[in-house]
C-alpha cells in the first residue's frame, strides 16, 4: 500500500511524533510505500518529503495556519498530486498545519485514519484543564465559548479567541464528515470522544506500540531506588510525588526537565526529601536508571491517553505505581504489573509507595509479558484492519 503519515513535528519530539516516526519505520518493513507530511522545522529529520512541508510558523500565520492556510492547501495538494496514497493517517496537526487536510484527503475519495494523541477535538486547549491545573469539561458539548471565558490558551484573550474559532470552524460534525476511522490510544480517550458526541461507530481503540528490542535485557535486578521520568510541569504531578517522597526513606531519582525544575529542587532541599534530580537524559541512560529501579510512579494531575513512560518502564521489567486518572489504570494490572492510586492524594500515593515498596513483583515477567503486549507485530495486524 502507498500510506502517507502527517504529523506537525517529524523528529523526536513527544510521544506523537515518535509514534509517527515508528510507525513510518514499520510500514516500511512490511515493504509499503511510506510518504510524510509535516512543517519545515529546523530540528526536523532529513527526508526527500521535506520539498512539500510548508514552511515553519511564524507568528503571524497563527491568525491564517489554524484554519487551513493556502500554503498547506497547496503543497499537501501537490504531494497527494505526486505520491497517490491509498490512506492518510493524521495524527497531530492542529494548528501549525490544521485539519483542512481531512477535507482534501476525503474529497478526493482516499481513506483518512485520524490516531488522536490528545482531547484537542473536544478541548481547545488539548488537555481539558482550566489554567493549567483543573479538570475541565465544559467545552465537551460542542459549546467553545469557556475558552474565551477563561482564557484557556496561555491566559490570553487574543490566544483564546483565536483557539475558540479554531474550535468552531473544525467542529465535531466538519471533523466527523471527513475522518473515517478515529484511533484512540486508550479507551479512556474513546469514552470522552463518545461523550463529545462523536460516533461510537467511527471509533477505535487501539493502545500504542513501541520498539521493544530496545528494552531487552539479560537480566533483571534492581536497586534500592524508585523514579519518576518525564516533564516537570504541573499536571505531571510531580509537586504531588515530593509531598510524599519527604514522608519516605526511599530514595527518588527524577529524569527529566521543565518549568517547575528548580522550584521543585527547592521544594526537595526544604523539606529534606531523599530526592536526587538527574535532569534531562536520553534513552540509553534512562534505560539503565529505569531499568534498574523497583518501580516507576507516574503522578499524573491530567487526563493521560497512553503514555509512553508506563509501556516502556514495564517492557523493561520495571513495575509502575500509577495515578487513577485518564488512561492510565489501563495499562496496569493491579499487584502483578503495578498498582494505582488517587490522583492528587498525597496521602494514598505515600501509603502505595510504601506498598509498592514491600510487594514482591515478578521482573522478568513483567518485562516478557510487556514485550509481547506493546509489540510492533501486534499494533502492524491491528493497523492494516484499519487501513484496509
Amino acid at each position: 500500500m502507498k500510506i502517507l503519515l502527517s504529523n506537525k513535528f517529524y523528529y523526536r519530539r513527544g510521544g506523537d511524533c515518535i509514534y509517527m516516526l515508528n510507525l513510518e519505520q514499520l510500514l516500511k518493513q512490511h515493504g509499503h510505500e511510506v510518504a510524510v507530511f509535516a512543517m519545515d522545522y529546523p530540528e526536523n529529520i532529513s527526508t526527500p518529503w521535506s520539498k512539500y512541508f510548508p514552511q515553519n510558523m511564524s507568528k503571524l500565520m497563527a491568525f491564517t495556519r489554524p484554519f487551513g492556510s493556502n500554503e498547506v492547501k497547496t503543497k499537501f495538494n501537490k504531494l497527494l498530486d505526486d505520491f497517490k496514497p491509498d490512506v492518510v493517517h493524521l495524527n497531530n496537526i492542529h494548528t501549525q498545519l490544521s485539519p483542512v487536510m481531512a477535507e482534501l484527503v476525503h474529497k478526493r475519495g482516499i481513506k483518512v485514519v485520524w490516531t488522536l494523541h490528545d482531547y484537542k477535538l473536544l478541548c481547545p486547549r488539548y488537555d481539558c484543564l482550566r489554567n493549567g491545573t483543573d479538570i475541565c469539561e465544559l467545552c465537551f458539548n460542542g459549546d467553545k465559548s469557556s475558552c474565551k471565558m477563561y482564557k484557556c490558551m496561555k491566559g490570553s484573550a487574543l490566544a483564546s479567541m483565536i483557539g475558540y474559532k479554531e474550535a468552531v470552524k473544525w467542529n465535531r460534525e466538519r471533523l466527523e464528515a471527513c475522518t473515517d476511522v478515529f484511533v484512540c490510544p486508550s479507551q479512556f480517550m474513546a469514552e470522552k470522544m463518545a461523550q463529545g458526541g462523536f460516533d461510537k461507530k467511527k471509533l477505535m481503540t487501539l493502545c500504542n506500540f513501541i520498539d521493544v528490542d530496545k528494552c531487552k535485557k539479560d537480566e533483571y535486578g534492581k536497586e534500592d531506588y524508585y523514579c519518576y521520568v518525564g516533564r516537570l510541569s504541573h499536571e505531571k504531578g510531580v509537586n504531588t510525588l515530593i509531598e510524599a517522597a519527604k514522608n519516605l526513606p526511599y530514595k527518588l531519582k527524577v529524569i527529566g526537565g521543565g518549568p517547575l525544575e528548580e522550584d521543585l529542587k527547592i521544594k526537595s532541599e526544604k523539606l529534606k526529601a531523599n530526592v536526587e534530580f538527574l535532569g534531562y537524559k536520553q534513552w540509553d541512560e534512562i534505560k539503565g536508571i529505569v531499568g534498574k529501579a523497583r518501580f516507576t510512579v507516574i503522578p499524573s494531575e491530567c487526563y493521560e491517553n497512553n503514555p509512553l513512560s508506563v509501556i516502556e518502564a514495564q517492557c523493561l521489567g520495571t513495575p509502575v505505581l500509577g495515578a487513577r486518572i485518564g488512561g492510565i489504570p489501563e495499562l496496569i494490572e493491579n499487584g502483578v504489573t503495578g498498582m494505582t492510586f488517587e490522583s492528587r492524594n498525597v496521602d494514598d500515593l505515600t501509603n502505595k509507595i510504601e506498598a509498592m515498596w514491600q510487594h514482591t513483583f515478578d521482573y522478568k515477567d513483567i518485562a516478557l509479558t510487556s514485550q509481547k503486549r506493546y509489540n510492533s507485530e501486534s499494533y502492524y495486524e491491528r493497523i492494516m484492519e484499519v487501513y484496509k
